[in-house]
């Protein structure tokens, strides 16, 4: 009964989280989002395509479904640096930029609704799998995911809230900052 308690909050909270990206792409346009404000202040693009492109690649260890971004999504949203950044530098990364604004935003829905059926469709007692085992490998140990595993390791509830709904708020805090750069409000109280 705890499990579906965890994940029907899990649901909810992811459903929120998503709304929130969704206001913000409707309330700002593609020069807001490719603001280039200074050096060492990556844009908004970087957080954005940033978290969607990371979530979308969590599925390959969450679930082992493929990544939705492919040859013809690059095509078509033509990003300024093909990859979400994660091994990058911040003086990398703040040349990243979103080409057409409007496929980044179905890409968007594309990986959040994925996101939100696979929710759906989980059985709770999957909270429990073990996705990432200890001892983890060098790119996983220095993450926030490792400081908060139990002693097996990385569960599927782990994976979910810190790779996709805890990482999804950290970077909807660097758009709410920077969306005042750009002369937009926040978007919480």
């Amino acid at each position: 009964m705890t499990t579906d308690l965890v994940l029907d909050s899990l649901q909810r909270r992811m459903r929120a989280l998503h709304s929130l990206y969704t206001d913000a792409l409707a309330t700002m346009d593609l020069d807001q989002v490719n603001h280039f404000e200074r050096e060492g202040v990556v844009p908004i693009a970087f957080s954005l395509f940033h978290i969607v492109n990371m979530i979308d690649a969590s599925f390959l260890l969450m679930t082992g479904a493929a990544p939705i971004w492919d040859d013809s999504w690059e095509a078509r949203v033509r990003p300024a640096i093909t990859d979400h950044g994660k091994h990058r530098t911040v003086a990398e990364m703040v040349h990243q930029r979103i080409g057409d604004y409007e496929a980044f935003g179905e890409y968007l829905h594309a990986v959040f609704d994925r996101t939100e059926a696979w929710l759906d469709d989980l059985d709770p007692a999957e909270l429990t799998r073990v996705v990432i085992t200890r001892p983890f490998p060098d790119q996983i140990a220095s993450t926030y995911s490792a400081r908060v595993a139990g002693p097996d390791g990385i569960t599927l509830l782990d994976a979910a809230e810190c790779w996709i709904y805890q990482h999804g708020l950290r970077h909807m805090g660097e758009i709410e900052l920077a969306r005042g750069l750009v002369g937009l409000g926040g978007m919480t109280s």
